[in-house]
């Protein structure tokens, strides 16, 4: 039988010792060799052999700080344990001129390879009401953009372990990241065990408080008061013990192979997971590039029953007209960065479960732009907010009774001549022995209240189904 200290320190591979010391020789190599007095970002990065997955690697770690990162069509995935620095915001409305301000003092010496990852409130733009936010979502903040001490990369050639160092403060820490570097953890590899079956479950608003709110949102469309408002729901499951936020992002990431997935646990106990198919933006070799995602429809077994449910959804004016406002407004929105913009015209964003409306806008950057920029002008997009932007989101804080905290805002990263940001939809928080999980349903002229709760459950299926609950 195993032992109590064997499931908490998992069995390490032989060649631990020599990795650490490796990374401990060469990170003291640049502290002693580095004498610069300005704010200076170094990276130590060792090759580690072995076909270890990057959650499986941070799981090990002890840490309270950890997080997660891959791109929808990237070969590499990160996980990253501790905080070497961080950019934090508590208030609002942001200030984006001041975030970016506080990057770029970080990044602007940096190796091209430094990243800083996070992530942003959806309502960013004014202060929480009604007591908001929920105490859960205060550590993640407004705002918080994270360098991490220590990150394992995982890409088709093999791994890395890198170590950031942050001069010349970790100069006066040198023992103190020695010792770091003795706690990390090279686990041999094993499956995922299994997750726990939820006890219990909870919709907020319940069912016919929310199909009213549809229809309340129906009705402002009408009246002319709004075009589009996008109506989330948070569906809370309940477990018997506390849940593993890492081991429920890796069978989710097993779950959705087309998509972004990320995790991010500001402490222990406490972490938002997702496998989201939107991108915000991606900024790299002077072009920035956006997506317009809209209109569901599922995926199913049968053949012909599966091409049909595509035509659907190519055909449906009501899909059509949701995915052109999304399509506009970011167009429209970056406009003003771009020399000019290419829209391509909207084809299928297949998904194993799930398939959208997808149309991709591109432009060539004119001189200044900045990552944060398009933070500012992007977010949120109608396609999680609603058309006009300042009147959705007055009918969502007065609709939703809970807190969105990060979901439906930007996660992603930021290094010194590129970033990467998309738009945090299927996803969950983990808290303890619950997961509340969020999703929302884009409301337009002809939306029925059935069909849009059916969409949202549609759009959970993926978390029902790692954990048990069915399609």
């Amino acid at each position: 039988m195993m032992s109590l200290d064997q499931i908490l320190s998992p069995p390490e591979v032989p060649a631990a010792d020599r990795w650490r010391a490796a990374l401990a020789d060469q990170v003291a190599r640049v502290l002693r060799e580095t004498s610069s007095t300005d704010l200076l970002i170094r990276q130590v990065r060792v090759p580690v052999e072995g076909r270890v997955p990057a959650l499986h690697w941070l799981r090990a770690q002890s840490f309270p700080y950890g997080l997660y990162w891959k791109g929808r069509r990237s070969a590499t995935s990160i996980a990253a344990a501790g905080v070497a620095d961080a950019v934090r915001t508590t208030g609002a409305p942001l200030q984006y001129d001041t975030l970016g301000a506080l990057l770029d003092a970080r990044l602007s010496d940096a190796p091209s390879a430094v990243r800083y990852y996070g992530g942003i409130r959806f309502d960013a733009r004014q202060p929480p009401v009604d007591g908001r936010p929920e105490a859960y979502w205060r550590p993640f903040g407004t705002a918080r953009m994270v360098l991490p001490r220590f990150e394992w990369q995982t890409t088709d050639a093999g791994h890395v372990l890198v170590c950031n160092i942050v001069l010349p403060r970790d100069k006066k820490r040198a023992e103190a990241l020695q010792r770091s570097i003795q706690q990390l953890v090279f686990p041999a590899s094993t499956a995922p065990g299994p997750l726990p079956t939820p006890v219990r479950r909870q919709d907020e608003p319940a069912r016919d408080v929310w199909m009213q709110r549809v229809q309340d949102a129906v009705a402002a469309i009408r009246r002319g008061d709004l075009q589009k408002a996008v109506l989330a729901r948070r569906v809370t499951l309940g477990f018997a013990s506390a849940l593993d936020p890492l081991l429920l992002l890796e069978h989710l990431a097993n779950e959705t192979p087309q998509c972004f997935h990320f995790g991010f646990r500001p402490e222990h106990g406490t972490a938002f997971v997702g496998a989201t198919p939107e991108r915000l933006f991606r900024l790299e070799d002077g072009v920035v590039e956006s997506e317009a995602v809209a209109g569901t429809r599922a995926r199913v077994d049968g053949a012909s029953e599966d091409e049909a449910l595509r035509t659907e959804l190519m055909e449906s004016e009501k899909d059509r007209r949701e995915h052109a406002f999304v399509t506009d407004a970011i167009r429209e929105q970056l406009a003003p960065f771009c020399r000019s913009i290419d829209v391509a015209p909207p084809t299928e964003l297949r998904l194993r479960r799930k398939r959208h409306l997808c149309s991709t806008i591109r432009g060539p950057l004119n001189n200044g732009a900045h990552a944060v920029d398009f933070l500012r002008a992007l977010h949120p997009t109608p396609a999680v907010g609603g058309v006009p932007t300042g009147e959705a989101l007055d009918f969502i804080r007065t609709a939703e009774p809970f807190d969105r905290g990060w979901y439906a805002g930007p996660v992603g990263w930021m290094g010194p001549d590129a970033a990467e940001f998309a738009v945090a939809i299927r996803s969950g928080l983990v808290h303890g022995r619950q997961l509340a999980l969020f999703s929302g349903a884009g409301l337009v002229e002809g939306s029925e209240p059935e069909n849009e709760w059916a969409e949202i459950e549609q759009k959970i299926s993926n978390f029902a189904a790692i954990l048990g609950l069915g399609d």
